[in-house]
């Protein structure tokens, strides 16, 4: 029973010294931030000042929004001097700091603004095309930085200045959240303007926005030809009037126009132009036959004419078939046109040969000096009686029963 009494009072004895060195340690190694200062200027040199009682030297953390790092002291006269590293004392925002290695929690935040200059304009603008008439707009966007590229403080004034035609504006914006923005929007008429910035004296380099017409308008159409004959050569060209938006505004070079041509069989042909200056033009050959076309046009899904119609005279009236070196040459011609001159090279000719009411074979061949020539060679067409059909102009003409041998 003495024993356990001994054993008792010999363990108060040692947790009685233990507390006693725990307090003596933690007196000892007190530490107290000296530095009062919690705003600093970016690219200022900051220190941070401790005071202490033993010569350890504990690191100081530090954390910003670009990361982390760790700062050895100078220990000078019982005081800790931390002198914080360019990477975070050239970066505005908040940085948080904190002693390691001791038993108090030691912390804090500093704050860094930045410097009161301007030294370059990011400027950003778009879209850089838009549509006239007030409704559709671009936007401005400039983020003023410092020497160490550092945003510029809330509600830095930033002027937003533009040219347009004979007018200059200048619209005071302020930075919100790093940046300054404004909406810029667009004229009834169709131009350029030009857009700069401004802030502390220093100005941005200057943009270019495109104010373009809107969506054009109904337009008319008109169609320009040599002459009115469907000899398949000369060329029929279409012209629209001016194409404007409902703000008068010429529509921009290179609106794309298709010109839809129906003719008297309900087929559809088609051609198509670019705008220039407003006015587009298309061109199509004459058809090689009588007929009557119907035209309009159309800027997809915008605009459209009315329609406008044309006839084609026929050009060949009548012409001759002869047969010669046992029927199997067949010549056509001469082809002759509306002054009875020769027709144009290139026209269409047509050869269709029947053997018993049945159609074995179609032939083309086109117009040159006037004539066309067909050779039925013996290898293909064996000797017998064959029934002819010749097609051009709109013109038909048939040859019944031809002994071939």
């Amino acid at each position: 029973m003495q024993l356990k009494h001994i054993y008792i009072f010999v363990l108060g004895l040692i947790l009685l010294s233990s507390f006693a060195v725990v307090q003596q340690n933690e007196t000892a190694n007190k530490i107290e931030l000296l530095t009062s200062q919690t705003n600093y200027e970016a690219g200022s040199k900051i220190v941070l000042k401790f005071s202490t009682t033993e010569t350890s030297k504990p690191l100081l953390y530090c954390s910003n929004s670009y990361g982390s790092t760790l700062v050895s002291p100078n220990l000078e006269s019982n005081t800790l001097q931390y002198t914080l590293p360019q990477t975070i004392s050239k970066k505005i925002g908040a940085v948080n700091w904190k002693i390691l290695d001791t038993i108090e929690s030691i912390t804090g935040t500093i704050k860094i603004t930045p410097r009161k200059e301007v030294a370059t304009m990011e400027t950003y603008i778009g879209p850089p095309s838009i549509e006239a008439g007030g409704t559709d707009y671009t936007m401005l966007v400039v983020i003023p930085t410092d020497s160490l590229d550092n945003p510029l403080a809330e509600n830095s004034l930033v002027k937003a200045k533009h040219q347009f035609l004979a007018s200059e504006e200048n619209n005071d914006i302020f930075t919100k959240n790093l940046i300054a923005y404004k909406n810029i929007n667009s004229k009834k008429e169709s131009g350029r303007m030009l857009v700069s910035s401004e802030s502390l004296g220093i100005n941005s380099k200057e943009f270019t926005i495109n104010i373009k017409a809107a969506i054009p308008t109904d337009f008319t159409i008109s169609a320009k030809r040599p002459h009115d004959y469907a000899d398949g050569n000369q060329v029929t060209t279409f012209s629209t009037s001016i194409i404007k938006d409902k703000q008068g505004n010429v529509v921009s070079d290179g609106t794309f126009v298709t010109f839809f041509i129906t003719n008297a069989d309900e087929n559809i042909l088609k051609t198509t132009g670019t705008t220039i200056e407003g006015v587009a033009h298309a061109k199509i050959i004459h058809p090689n036959f009588k007929d009557t076309w119907s035209i309009k046009a159309y800027i997809d899904g915008m605009s459209e004419s009315k329609i406008i119609s044309l006839k084609y005279k026929q050009v060949i009236e009548d012409f001759d078939i002869a047969f010669s070196e046992k029927n199997r040459k067949i010549t056509i011609g001469p082809l002759q046109s509306f002054m009875l001159q020769m027709i144009p090279d290139g026209l269409q000719v047509k050869l269709k040969i029947y053997k018993d009411n049945l159609l074995i074979d179609t032939l083309t061949k086109t117009s040159y000096n006037g004539y066309v020539n067909f050779i039925l060679k013996p290898a293909i067409y064996e000797n017998g009686d064959y029934n002819f059909r010749i097609e051009t102009a709109g013109k038909t003409k048939e040859s019944n029963t031809k002994k071939l041998w």
